[in-house]
């Protein structure tokens, strides 16, 4: 079963507590998605089950560093400030320039790290061993994808490790995990509250 690598700096809103089920969060604040879908149904969940889940919001970010860090979260969870594409949306078809919606649940930024730092530590093995059959492969084949790998990471100047790390598709990425950090459930983009609901249930019965 994999497992899930969270990686984060220290949290900006409450306190991120490990229970026998957990349920991350990972967005983007210059991401509309995640605020028009991803936000009101963890806000939901949280409130149905935060006695029993425990609740992580990772802000993440793998492109737009101007507006997707540390500095905007703390905004918009102060005051509800929203930046860039998100603001842009809001103030269009709502003709707010704040996000109306508290969030309720513990939130933190994504760790962040430089390529080197990524290269030349042992997470490369990490992310190796993310790719389906990877351990069947050949000492040859697995050190040339281990080089192609460090080659690409090396020409992005940040890495966020959580979402590195995990291989997330995007945001908004949902995962659930139990209290070993095992992998339960993972979930990428506009999903139904209902499924996320049950699987919650499921697990916790």
């Amino acid at each position: 079963m994999s497992k899930f690598h969270l990686n984060i700096q220290k949290a900006v809103q409450g306190e991120f507590i490990p229970n026998k089920i957990n349920l991350a969060f990972v967005f983007q604040v210059n991401c509309p998605g995640c605020f028009i879908y991803g936000i009101p149904i963890v806000n939901n969940l949280y409130e149905l089950f935060s006695n029993n889940v425990g609740f992580i919001g990772v802000a993440t970010a793998f492109e737009d560093f101007e507006y997707n860090n540390e500095a905007n979260l703390k905004l918009l969870l102060n005051n509800g400030t929203l930046v860039g594409e998100v603001k842009k949306y809001y103030n269009t078809n709502y003709g707010v320039s704040n996000y109306l919606e508290k969030i309720k649940f513990p939130a933190a930024f994504d760790s962040i790290i430089s390529s080197q730092e990524l290269i030349d530590s042992d997470k490369i093995e990490l992310i190796c061993n993310a790719i389906p059959n990877f351990i069947n492969f050949s000492e040859k084949e697995k050190k040339i994808l281990t080089a192609k790998i460090k080659s690409h990471y090396s020409h992005i100047p940040l890495i966020a490790e959580t979402f590195t790390l995990n291989q997330l598709k995007g945001t908004p990425s949902f995962i659930i995990f139990d209290n070993n950090y095992s992998i339960l459930g993972m979930h990428f983009g506009h999903i139904n509250e209902d499924i996320l609901k049950n699987k919650l249930e499921e697990l916790l019965a």
